[in-house]
Parts: structure tokens; sequence; C-alpha cells
């Protein structure tokens, strides 16, 4: 047999064992690539709030950098806002992937589920878990730290923000009146926000390593599932 019979053999044997599965709708899809734009946008410009950059040269009224910055901040902002709200709609009326971004991996076998791809990132278990949707330690790892980290940022960044609105508008009655006085004041605020955001780097540091490492190493696509929406198998195992 020659080598490019087996070659095409291979190819059929390969195809034969993949299976694709429709995962992500594309609500869910563009909800995700402009939350990350957005909190990038975010994470780069609050950094330059909390550090502003030197005084800059010249006359102040010829330079606006710093007021380009935090409206890019509170246009961001509130693109966040608003993302989170249509994602929490979807999740109602989407399908069942839809919604697993906001229910906890509570029962015993996600709990063994987690386990075992914790041992999988550590490098101790010889392959991972195939999970149509997130895997057990993702859902975890997203309702914990993301879902929660993001209220908490939307939440002190509209109380803030509401001071700069002031008193009578519903950014101060709604985030500000209440928000402020449990921190304490102001500044426990912005450093409690600025801590927020360093939160939330770590989570997408750890995030876009996961999913190019489950790219890679898995038996499951992952990055082009959430181009696509298709979750595609490499293997007909269990």
């Amino acid at each position: 047999m020659s080598d490019a019979s087996i070659s095409n053999n291979r190819s059929h044997e390969i195809v034969k064992h993949t299976e694709s599965v429709y995962v992500y709708e594309a609500p869910v899809r563009i909800w995700h690539w402009v939350n990350a734009l957005a909190i990038t946008v975010l994470c780069v410009t609050g950094y330059f709030i909390g550090a502003p950059l030197p005084t800059m040269p010249g006359d102040p009224s010829s330079s606006y950098l710093m007021g380009y910055i935090r409206f890019a901040h509170f246009a961001s902002g509130y693109v966040l806002a608003v993302g989170m709200l249509g994602r929490i709609y979807w999740a109602f009326v989407g399908n069942h992937h839809a919604k697993q971004l906001f229910i906890p991996p509570v029962t015993k076998e996600h709990i063994k589920g987690m386990i075992h791809e914790t041992r999988w990132y550590a490098f101790l278990e010889k392959e991972s878990v195939k999970c149509v949707g997130h895997n057990p330690l993702a859902q975890a790892a997203m309702f914990t730290m993301f879902v929660f980290g993001t209220f908490f940022m939307i939440i002190t960044g509209f109380a803030l923000y509401g001071e700069g609105t002031g008193m009578g508008s519903w950014q101060y009655n709604m985030f500000s009146s209440w928000v402020i006085p449990l921190f304490g004041q102001s500044q426990d605020v912005h450093t409690f926000h600025h801590l927020g955001m360093w939160f939330l780097i770590i989570f997408i540091m750890a995030h876009v390593y996961a999913a190019i490492r489950e790219d890679i190493m898995s038996r499951q696509s992952m990055v082009s599932t959430m181009i696509s929406g298709w979750r595609m198998f490499k293997d007909n195992r269990p």
C-alpha cells in the first residue's frame, strides 16, 4: 500500500471518529468577545487612572489625555454592565450551556470532576474529561472568580462613578449611597476596586492559559468553539 493511501485511510479514520456538537449560540459568543475587549480597555485605563501619567508638557488646556482615558474607562464600564445584563437574560432564553456560567458546581459528580481536572492540570492524569460545555473545574472558576468578580467591579465602579454624577443621580442613589458607607470611605472603595482589577487579571491569565492548553492537549476543541460555536471531539473514547 502506498504512503498516500495510508495517509488517506488515516484521514478518513480521524474524520470518522470526530464528533461535533453545537454548544455556544451566537449571542454568547458575541458577548464573550465584546466582554473580553471591554475588560481589556478597563484594565489598561484603570491602571493609568490609579497610577496617572507624569505631568504633560505645554499648556494644560491643550492636553486632555487623562480625560480621554477616563472616558474610555467609563464607556467600557457601561458596555461591561449592559453586556452582563444581556448575558443574564440569555441564560434564561438560551440553550442549556448558556446557563452554566451562573450555576455553582455543588453536586458530587461535579466535585469528582473538579478533582480529576485539577489532577489533569497538574499533569497527574493522562487524559482530560470530555465535556460538551465547561468542564467542572472551569465552571467553578467561572462562577466563583469571573461572575462574582465582575459583579463586584460593576457595583464598586458605579459607586465611584456616582460620586462624579452627584447626589440625586441614579448612579449615586443605586450604588454610591450604600456602597461607600459600607466600605467606610471613598478611598477604601478605590483601593478594593483597584485590587479587583488585579484579581480579574489573574483570572484572565489562568483562563487564557487553560483554554490554549486544552486546545493542544485535551480531547476536544476549546478556543475555536468560542468562535464557531461547535465543539469538536478528537477521539471516540468516553
